[in-house]
C-alpha cells in the first residue's frame, strides 16, 4: 500500500520511520504529540513547540535555508516537509538521499487527512485517528455555533499582505463564520494597497503574530491609512490560525473566541 503527498510523490507503507527530521514547526509539534519524541532527530530553528523538549533537538537550519550536510549526518529515514513552508530546491537537494513527505493542506478536511498519513508513515495510526476524531469534532462544533462576520487577515507589513480563500487560514476562519473581504483575490497571499480607505470596512481586521510580528504601531498606521476604527482591529496568535496538524484542534476554539460575537468575553490582545 502507498500514499501520495501534495507533489504526487508515492510513499510505501512497508517501513515505519525510525529517524525523522521535521522541516515544519506545525509538523514537529504534531509528531511529538503522536509520541515520537525519541524518533525525531532534527528540526528547524523555527520549531518552537513543545518547549523545552524542542530546544534539545539538533537544528538543521530554517524552513527555507537547510543545512544539507547536517541533515545527512543525522541519517534520517524520513523528512517531513510542506510544499508551502519549504522550497522546491530543498526537496531536490534532499530527495536523492532521503524520502520526503510534503503535504499542502488548504482546508480542514485535507489537514485532517494529513494527520492520518503521518500516523501511517510512523506507525502511530491509533493516536493519529484519535486526533482526527478530535479535529473533526472541533470543526463541527465551530460550524454549529458560527455567526457570520467579515474580516481581513494580514500576515505582513511593507508591503501589506493578506490571504485569499485558497489558504488554510481562510478555511479555519470560515469554520467560525468568517467571510474574507479579500477572499476572491487571484493571489493566495495578495499585496493590498493601503494608500486609501478600504471600500468595505470589515467587522474585524486580524493582525497575525506570524510571520510578521505586528505591534500597536502597525495597527495605528493601518487605521490612519484606511479609516478602519482601532476597535475593529484585533491582534491574533497566528499559530492557532495557520498551523495544521494537532494545533488546529485548539485553533478552532481559539478563533471562535475571537470573533466579533465573542469580543465582550475576549481580551483585545
Amino acid at each position: 500500500m502507498t500514499i501520495s503527498d501534495a507533489r504526487g510523490t508515492h510513499h510505501a507503507l512497508n517501513h515505519r520511520a525510525q529517524r525523522i527530521i521535521s522541516l515544519v514547526p506545525s509538523a514537529t509539534e504534531t509528531l511529538h504529540r503522536l509520541g515520537l519524541a525519541n524518533r525525531i532527530v532534527g528540526v528547524t530553528r523555527f520549531c518552537v513547540h513543545p518547549d523545552p523538549w524542542v530546544k534539545s533537538v539538533p537544528k538543521v537550519g530554517g524552513t527555507k535555508d537547510i543545512d544539507l550536510d547536517r541533515i545527512l549526518a543525522l541519517k534520517p529515514d524520513l523528512v517531513v516537509g510542506n510544499c508551502e513552508e519549504n522550497t522546491l530546491e530543498i526537496f531536490e537537494a534532499i530527495e536523492p538521499h532521503v524520502p520526503i513527505w510534503a503535504p499542502l493542506p488548504k482546508n480542514i478536511p485535507e489537514a485532517i487527512t494529513d494527520i492520518g498519513h503521518l500516523g501511517q508513515l510512523t506507525g502511530t495510526q491509533a493516536q493519529a485517528e484519535e486526533f482526527q476524531q478530535q479535529a473533526t469534532k472541533a470543526w463541527q462544533e465551530a460550524k454549529d455555533s458560527a455567526q457570520p462576520f467579515t474580516y481581513a487577515y494580514f500576515i505582513w507589513q511593507d508591503p501589506w499582505m493578506s490571504i485569499s480563500n485558497d489558504t488554510f487560514i481562510a478555511r479555519m476562519l470560515e469554520a467560525v463564520g468568517g467571510v474574507n473581504v479579500f477572499g476572491d483575490h487571484p493571489d493566495r497571499f495578495p499585496e493590498i494597497d493601503m494608500s486609501g480607505h478600504i471600500t468595505a470596512i470589515p467587522d474585524v481586521v486580524f493582525l497575525s503574530s506570524e510571520p510578521f510580528p505586528f505591534k500597536e504601531k502597525h495597527r495605528d498606521a493601518l487605521c490612519v491609512m484606511t479609516g478602519i476604527p482601532p476597535e475593529n482591529v484585533r491582534f491574533i496568535d497566528g499559530e492557532y490560525a495557520s498551523w495544521h496538524g494537532h494545533r488546529m484542534i485548539a485553533g478552532l476554539s481559539y478563533l471562535a473566541q475571537r470573533t466579533p460575537n465573542n469580543w465582550d468575553r475576549t481580551p483585545p490582545r
